[in-house]
């Protein structure tokens, strides 16, 4: 079985595959992670004709380290396969990952997967396109356990609270926002499908925020999912990047930390201890365990 690839994910931007202006400013945003829409941003007029401005997109732009992605409309659609053949036609290797909305169960996963190598055998594609996939339905949140283990080319599960508020019947001020609940209302869900992708080694990542003038709740979603153990949040606006990709990374000091705390750990079990003492704390494997999180996060990243 192929590995899955480690792909930073702080943020993920979206961008309407609509409009090759919007696509030009992405590509040089050094945001970890882009998905070109077709499905929510893009008028039904609009759909077809963008999976040519997408391909010629990810085919002539200089995208430097940033992950591409091509979010396809639902497969209740008549548009969801022809995006996959032609983006993935067009592209080819320029296409990192494919995104599926509405995700309802592990079918519709599978179903992709399967289109997905079909293609790469014909193709002659020398990489796995990844798979990443919207929970955003009442259905889907019960199944996630099993959407999340549906497929080794799932990468990822987003929450997708805007459509899952309408399926919930919850009132919502803005996408992502306030509803008046005394807490999280949301915090169920996200730490439902966080479980459920750690479990089977995939990323959690939240959805959007509609506001993107209010930066001060945008930074204060992405704090209440990074604690959960979500690796990152949507952006719809450029000016949400930023904020992002700050939360969902290790702080420098917590870095160096969390590397001394590793070696002291190290040297005790090299003398047969089994816990040590550090910064007037015992830390044991448990606690090496934690931090072993955030070391990795900062080699993904270059800390």
């Amino acid at each position: 079985m192929t590995l899955r690839p480690h792909r930073n994910r702080r943020c993920q931007l979206s961008v309407p595959g609509s409009s090759e202006k919007m696509m030009q400013k992405a590509a040089g945003l050094g945001v970890d992670y882009v998905f070109l829409d077709l499905e929510d941003a893009v008028a039904p007029s609009e759909k077809r004709p963008s999976r040519k401005r997408i391909v010629d997109a990810l085919n002539g732009l200089d995208w430097g380290r940033t992950t591409r992605c091509v979010r396809i409309n639902d497969l209740t659609t008549e548009y969801a396969y022809e995006d996959i053949i032609e983006v993935v036609e067009g592209a080819r290797e320029n296409l990192d990952v494919i995104m599926l909305p509405k995700a309802m169960s592990a079918s519709d996963v599978q179903f992709v997967d399967k289109l997905l190598s079909m293609m790469e055998k014909k193709l002659g594609l020398k990489k796995r396109i990844g798979l990443d996939a919207l929970v955003e339905e009442v259905e889907a949140m019960m199944l996630v356990e099993e959407i999340a283990a549906s497929t080794p080319r799932l990468e990822c599960l987003i929450f997708g609270m805007g459509d899952y508020s309408a399926s919930q019947g919850v009132s919502m001020r803005d996408i992502g926002g306030p509803t008046g609940y005394p807490g999280d209302v949301w915090h169920y869900q996200r730490q439902k499908m966080t479980i459920a992708c750690r479990v089977n080694r995939i990323d959690a990542v939240d959805g959007p925020y509609g506001n993107f003038k209010a930066p001060d709740a945008f930074r204060e979603e992405c704090r209440r999912a990074m604690i959960l153990g979500m690796v990152g949040k949507w952006a719809i606006h450029p000016s949400q990047v930023e904020i992002a990709q700050q939360v969902f990374s290790p702080l420098p000091e917590e870095v160096e930390r969390a590397r001394a705390m590793k070696k002291a750990y190290e040297e005790a079990l090299a003398q047969g201890i089994g816990a040590v003492q550090y910064e007037g704390k015992m830390i044991d494997i448990a606690a090496v365990r934690i931090v072993n999180n955030i070391i990795d996060k900062a080699d993904r990243l270059g800390m």
